[in-house]
């Protein structure tokens, strides 16, 4: 096969930017610590409010600096009574889907996760500024989608 002398150098120059890039991104993702959002656990979509923790969604205390907030994500809304958690605490946050793929996102914080039916999606953050933030769904799942949000209120203890 001949290759024409620039279709040599478009060529080489392509691979060494390939290179190049996939370094970058190789390298930050490790020196910062990225690791893929949690979602290994499997459940049933059929049996979710019958099964544990989802059967009684809500803020619960897990020890002293530590809370857990479980979530179920359907059409149009999240099954979550109030939640409020304290300012400086670790929340882990454990939420799954009973119908189609969502999203839960909370604005103005590092929390964006993909919520895919029959999968249990993980993620623990800590709020460091108390106030009411906006959870919303940023995967269009129907024509209501627009209505899909709640709110985390953050307290000083």
């Amino acid at each position: 096969m001949h290759l024409h002398k620039y279709e040599k150098i478009w060529l080489t120059l392509g691979v060494i930017s390939l290179i190049i890039f996939l370094s970058v991104v190789g390298v930050s993702a490790f020196s910062q610590n990225h690791t893929p959002a949690g979602g290994m656990e499997t459940i049933d979509p059929k049996k979710v409010n019958e099964t544990a923790p989802f059967d009684n969604p809500g803020v619960t205390q897990l020890d002293d600096d530590t809370y857990q907030a479980t979530i179920v994500a359907m059409a149009f809304g999240y099954t979550a009574p109030e939640l409020k958690v304290p300012v400086g605490k670790e929340v882990v946050f454990k939420v799954t889907s009973t119908d189609v793929v969502h999203s839960f996102t909370i604005d103005n914080t590092k929390v964006n996760m993909m919520v895919v039916p029959g999968r249990i999606t993980t993620k623990s953050y800590t709020f460091e500024k108390p106030g009411t933030y906006l959870i919303l769904c940023n995967e269009y799942c129907g024509t209501g989608h627009h209505m899909m949000y709640t709110e985390i209120e953050v307290y000083e203890e």
